[in-house]
C-alpha cells in the first residue's frame, strides 16, 4: 500500500530541515520498503503493509530526522487511495471563481484537543475554511490588497494544535503521479 507523509514546516535543504536524501533514507531506515520525496515541501510517498505500519514508520523516521538534522516537526500520514478519493470527490467544486487565489487541504491530528466546526474565516476575510473532517480541512483563499490568505494560522489557532497545508494543485499532481 502507498501512503503519504506530510511533514509540517519543512523545506528540504533549509536549516532544521532534511535534504531530499536524508528524508528518503530516514523512511527507508525506519522500515519503508520504498520512499520518494515529492516536491521540496516535506511531502513523501512511501510504501507500508497497512496503516498501523505506516504510522510506525513515520514516527521512527521523525525520530531519525531529529537525530540527523534537528527536525522537530510533526508528520501527518494519509493513505494515497484516500487522497485519490478526495480528488475525485472535488470538495472545491462549489468554489470556482476568479477571486479565489488558492484552494488548500490542511492536515492535522484527527483527534485534536478542541473540536472545531466549519466555516471558519480569517479576520481579514482572505481565508475561508469551509469543511473540516477528521484530520483534514478544506479552504479557499482570496487576495486582499495584494496579499493572499492562508489556512494554517487560522486552523492552528482554532485547533490549538499543529497543522500542515498543501495546495490543491500539489495534491492533484501527487495523486496523478503516484496513485
Amino acid at each position: 500500500m502507498k501512503f503519504v507523509a506530510f511533514l509540517r514546516n519543512v523545506n528540504l535543504g533549509q536549516p532544521n530541515s532534511p535534504t531530499r536524501g536524508q528524508l528518503e533514507s530516514a523512511f527507508r531506515e525506519a522500515g519503508a520498503p520504498w520512499a520518494a520525496s515529492f516536491m521540496s515541501n516535506g511531502t513523501l510517498v512511501f510504501s507500508a503493509s497497512d496503516p498501523q505500519h505506516a504510522h510506525q514508520i513515520t514516527k521512527r523516521a521523525c525520530e531519525i530526522l531529529l537525530e540527523q538534522c534537528n527536525m522537530r516537526e510533526p508528520a501527518f500520514v494519509r493513505n494515497l487511495e484516500h487522497l485519490a478519493w478526495l480528488v475525485a470527490e472535488d470538495p472545491f467544486l462549489p468554489f470556482d471563481g476568479a477571486e479565489i487565489s488558492e484552494r488548500s487541504l490542511t492536515l492535522f491530528d484527527p483527534e485534536p484537543a478542541v473540536a472545531v466546526q466549519a466555516p471558519l474565516e480569517s479576520n481579514r476575510k482572505d481565508c475561508l475554511v469551509f469543511r473540516i473532517d477528521a484530520g483534514e480541512a478544506f479552504s479557499i483563499s482570496r487576495a486582499i490588497d495584494g496579499k493572499s490568505g492562508y489556512p494554517t494560522p487560522v486552523l492552528e489557532r482554532a485547533l490549538h494544535a499543529p497543522v500542515t497545508t498543501r495546495s490543491r494543485t500539489t495534491i492533484l499532481r501527487l495523486v496523478a503521479k503516484h496513485a
